[in-house]
């Protein structure tokens, strides 16, 4: 088999189930294949199979079955296109694929969502707003996908806040989803960090005195390194985010040293490499004064779960570490230990 293919069938199960993913289909679409280059084309084969399930439902008036189809829909196109990076062609048609089937769900969700265009940098940020029922000002969420999530694969996390009474905000920043193809991965998320927190804050029904911030893998990284600038938001959760991911290069799966070239529009791997070294939390931590909660797995074979250790010491009283004996990367192998309790945390930070 090809060493990636079997690498991602190895590695990748518990994060795909965790969201979104049937593990019935985990199994049929890898067991399938024998090749990397069919990664793409096979989870979009089911990905459309879900987007017609949703069409016609929605066309029978069968509203809430119709947006369960679709934003599975869109989950399955969202990880055809995962790490995708040898045929930029075929990823980006699964992309836009996956942002269709969102954006076709979004009025029959429940509670419903909205989309949002956040002028940035001469492009935009893409976000979904989504309120929880009752009357507001609502305590709010941002929520920040990695190197290769994007928003079309959070619904899970956000239905765990919105239960809570917080309303959630899931966006695709620089390098990432509808953002990746013209703002490039940087570690200054403190600037689009600001950017985001502005617009939110300026919305209807949210409390801007009460927004807190969430990030996973690479957006475990950039959510306490946009509170150590922004000082707005009050609260954080880092979620097995790096604490210098130029650190743990050399130790990194090619398909991600590839995505990572990608997605920060650098010519070569040198040169990838030198923009993964400039995100680092070395100077920045010391600047975070919110409450934060630091979530990390020991078995996790990415991010060193050391450095997570490290930020915890370097900001101090403020901080706490959920460190997970037998978690992987992201914790996606043991969802339950970690994920009600940092949703039932957040909500007491900001309620």
């Amino acid at each position: 088999m090809d060493p990636r293919l079997q690498s991602a069938i190895a590695h990748w199960k518990p994060r795909f189930t965790a969201n979104g993913i049937a593990a019935p289909d985990f199994e049929k679409i890898t067991g399938s294949l024998d090749r990397w280059s069919d990664w793409c084309s096979a989870w979009s084969s089911v990905g459309a199979e879900h987007e017609a399930l949703g069409r016609e439902a929605l066309d029978a008036g069968r509203d809430l079955s119709g947006a369960a189809h679709l934003t599975q829909a869109a989950a399955y196109y969202h990880f055809a296109k995962f790490v995708f990076v040898e045929d930029l062609d075929q990823m980006r048609q699964a992309h836009m694929s996956a942002v269709r089937c969102l954006d076709d769900a979004l009025p029959h969700l429940t509670p419903p969502g909205e989309r949002h265009e956040i002028p940035f940098e001469g492009s935009k940020l893409i976000g979904i707003l989504r309120r929880p029922d009752g009357p507001g000002p609502h305590p709010a969420v941002v929520l920040l996908s990695g190197l290769d999530s994007a928003k079309e694969e959070l619904r899970p996390t956000e239905e765990l806040f919105l239960q809570r009474g917080l309303a959630t905000f899931t966006v695709d920043g620089p390098g990432q989803g509808e953002a990746e193809y013209d703002l490039p991965i940087r570690s200054d998320w403190e600037v689009p960090g600001e950017a985001i927190y502005m617009h939110l804050a300026g919305q209807q029904d949210i409390d801007r005195e009460r927004i807190g911030i969430w990030g996973v893998s690479l957006g475990g990284y950039y959510a306490p390194r946009v509170v150590s600038g922004v000082k707005e938001y009050r609260a954080c959760i880092g979620l097995a985010g790096p604490y210098s991911f130029g650190a743990g290069w050399d130790e990194l799966p090619q398909l991600t040293r590839d995505t990572f070239q990608v997605r920060s529009h650098t010519k070569d791997e040198d040169s990838a490499r030198a923009i993964a070294e400039t995100l680092t939390m070395e100077g920045r931590s010391r600047l975070i004064n919110c409450p934060t909660q630091i979530v990390m797995g020991k078995k996790d074979r990415l991010i060193d779960w050391r450095g997570a250790q490290r930020l915890v010491d370097e900001i101090g009283p403020a901080a706490e570490l959920l460190l997970l004996e037998d978690g992987n990367h992201g914790c996606a192998n043991v969802p339950y230990k970690h994920r009600y309790r940092s949703a039932d945390w957040m909500a007491a930070q900001l309620k």
